[in-house]
């Protein structure tokens, strides 16, 4: 091979490499500006359940079993539920409680669906000034207690309601959530109390009996809704301001029912702002299930679930940018 034919083969093959290195280039140019000019979409800070409540007179009926709960809940959409033990009343004095769980575990199990919670109601006043009162209401949250653990939820959520003055009741309250969840702590199930009605219903008090409880299982179930403190012929005479009711039980939440009752033709909720109120749940650090309970008439409680879910999965992509 003389020089000049060595030259030559030599340019050539610096030309294939320069050649090859050019669309290296440009195909890794295409790549970063895809990835650039693609949109990652950024993961809510909380997570969606379904409140058994919401379906209470579909269940109530009789023409769907609360056995189908997880069923129906798999059945639009979600991953996770929350029962109501009220649901099960007749149930459980037909077949006995540890068969009501069984069959609700296999049901959960069947259908792929995370069991969060069961909302107790009916058991008995835990803030009773009655001591065998309390005691009754005691043991009749103890099976549910039980019945939480061996469903693989984390919490039961109770009521602390009681007769006598604001302090009393407090007290009173102290005393009964203390004792329950003393025993729940050996199960690891956390007890919930709800702004449910009467003192409950006053942020500043059930705040004030979480700080006086002082347990790490003891805790809140704050309701976007549920702030009347005192009702009259029907309608609510006195009301709990609901956004600075949720600020204050914020920071003993380990679960947060989203209340919905009506919206509006943009599909907002008609008497809850509910941007404002998933701040104030943003800004506590929580990141865990918000469970829908739609109480609404207007709507089908199909149709209201899902107008409720649609505005938390709005509001909640907003506040996660």
């Amino acid at each position: 091979m003389n020089i000049k034919q060595s030259i030559y083969n030599n340019t050539k093959i610096i030309i294939v490499l320069l050649v090859l290195v050019s669309f290296a280039c440009k195909e890794t140019k295409e790549k970063s500006a895809t990835a650039v000019t693609k949109k990652v979409e950024q993961p809510m800070f909380f997570k969606i359940s379904l409140a058994q409540w919401s379906l209470h007179k579909k269940f109530r009926s009789g023409d769907v079993s609360p056995f189908d709960f997880a069923k129906e809940a798999h059945n639009l959409g979600f991953e996770a539920v929350e029962y109501v033990s009220g649901l099960y009343k007749k149930e459980v004095e037909e077949l006995g409680i540890d068969e009501v769980v069984k069959k609700l575990k296999a049901e959960s199990e069947k259908h792929g669906v995370k069991n969060l919670l069961i909302m107790i109601d009916g058991e008995g006043n835990l803030a009773s000034n009655d001591e065998n009162h309390l005691n009754t209401a005691l043991e009749n949250h103890k099976k549910w207690v039980d019945a939480a653990k061996a469903l693989g939820c984390h919490s039961i959520r109770v009521n602390a309601h009681g007769k006598g003055t604001y302090d009393e009741v407090m007290n009173q309250a102290v005393v009964g959530l203390t004792k329950l969840s003393e025993y729940a702590q050996t199960q690891g199930i956390n007890i919930l109390v709800e702004n449910h009605g009467g003192y409950t219903s006053d942020g500043q008090w059930l705040a004030s009996v979480m700080a006086k409880v002082n347990m790490p299982n003891c805790g809140t179930l704050p309701d976007f809704g549920n702030f009347c403190i005192k009702y009259k012929d029907g309608g609510c005479e006195e009301e709990y301001d609901k956004y600075k009711g949720v600020k204050e039980l914020m920071p003993y939440a380990k679960a947060v029912s989203a209340k919905s009752y009506d919206f509006d033709e943009n599909g907002n909720e008609t008497v809850i702002d509910y941007t404002r109120i998933l701040q104030t749940v943003k800004d506590a650090g929580y990141s865990g299930y918000i469970g829908i309970e739609y109480e609404g008439s207007r709507l089908s409680e199909k149709d209201g679930i899902v107008a409720t879910k649609n505005l938390l999965l709005q509001v909640g992509k907003q506040l996660s940018k």
